[in-house]
């Protein structure tokens, strides 16, 4: 995907989150950092009538491409990737087991080493605050410090990465785990792993792929 322009890359990530299931109809964005700003996907467009061009431009100061308008989700957009440089990518998304546990209001435990995935001994959920608010990007930026992912109450979930095949990934993972952990949460039996177990993990991680990155 590095080949690809920037807005492409937004584009194909948009188009991804369609077709894996982790967003709906016109549900979720994304966004991409630029020397000059970022990118990030319009508001209300479905996936399937997005084109490379569609993208909107902003700048540090929060204003849009003339003529554009951006995902409602902007703010937190634009304060996730000011307050983390190493960050360069943001997808946020409302998938089904992720936005089902958010409504639960449950950060998720260490049932499974792959918790230690986002970076931390838990997946956290921010308190829920209305959408496209300046309130829910506080939240969220909380949410994820020295994390790479966060549920949002009431809401859907947030994933970040080195760049956007990254953040994806990570989407991928936090909603394969959060469906394991909807499942157990079923059964009514919930083991989790110590403390002295997940430092160790976190400790493997440091040579394991893309999970190794401090992003």
């Amino acid at each position: 995907m590095s080949k690809r322009s920037p807005a492409q890359q937004l584009l194909y990530t948009a188009q991804q989150m369609a077709l894996t299931g982790l967003n709906k109809g016109t549900s979720g964005n994304a966004s991409v950092r630029l020397e000059t700003g970022f990118l990030v996907t319009p508001s209300g467009v479905p996936a399937e009538q997005l084109h490379a061009d569609s993208m909107v431009h902003m700048d540090w100061q929060g204003r849009a491409e003339a003529g554009k308008t951006p995902s409602s989700e902007w703010r937190f957009h634009l304060d996730i990737l000011q307050a983390r440089p190493e960050v360069n990518a943001v997808v946020h998304c409302h998938s089904m087991f992720a936005t089902t546990v958010a409504c639960m209001g449950h950060d998720v435990p260490p049932f499974h080493y792959m918790i230690a995935s986002v970076g931390g001994d838990n997946i956290r959920c921010a308190p829920y605050a209305l959408f496209g608010t300046q309130a829910l990007s506080e939240v969220a930026l909380a949410a994820l410090h020295e994390r790479k992912a966060c549920l949002l109450a009431h809401h859907g979930m947030i994933a970040l990465g080195k760049d956007l095949s990254h953040a994806l990934a990570v989407a991928v993972e936090v909603e394969n785990l959060c469906e394991q952990y909807w499942r157990l949460l079923q059964v009514g039996q919930l083991r989790l792993l110590t403390p002295a177990q997940m430092l160790e993990v976190h400790a493997q991680f440091k040579g394991y792929g893309q999970w190794r990155d401090p992003v």
